[in-house]
């Protein structure tokens, strides 16, 4: 099993914050999240962003630890009169996710530029976020995956 390095709040915070700077002149009208680990990212970002139009995909990869033979995506995004929209998740690890995404959206909305941004980002990866703030060599254990877990499972 690879090495798990934790990433904690505060880190977090630090982070998101020079995220929204670089991002900020790319000036995005929506956001959207990639669920799950986008979500607290994508709510921090649109905080600081002051970006009101948040909107989410939910996409699957995996079924438990199998990988599936492609990627699903769920529910659909509406950008009426938008030109610049942001695609939010927490990592590009293998990059399949994002780079599906953004072909999806790219595709269906031709009128709108996309950019990217995670948290973080593995060299191996086959998508380059259009902003992202750390290299990955490690597999990341994320402070909403670990601190939230209930004894109740």
């Amino acid at each position: 099993m690879a090495f798990m390095k934790y990433y904690a709040y505060k880190d977090f915070k630090k982070d998101t914050n020079v995220l929204i700077k670089e991002v900020a002149n790319f000036n995005p009208q929506s956001i959207v999240g990639i669920a799950r680990g986008g979500l607290t990212l994508v709510h921090a970002m649109a905080e600081g962003l002051n970006v009101r139009e948040v909107q989410t995909l939910r996409t699957e990869l995996y079924d438990k630890t199998c990988k599936r033979d492609s990627l699903a995506i769920f529910n659909s995004c509406e950008f009426a009169d938008k030109q610049r929209v942001l695609v939010v998740d927490d990592i590009s690890d293998s990059g399949e996710t994002l780079l599906a995404v953004m072909k999806s959206l790219e595709d269906k909305y031709k009128e709108v530029e996309f950019k990217s941004a995670t948290l973080f980002y593995k060299k191996s990866s086959v998508y380059e976020p259009h902003f992202w703030i750390n290299e990955a060599d490690d597999w990341i254990d994320f402070f909403w995956e670990r601190d939230f877990k209930s004894s109740i499972f």
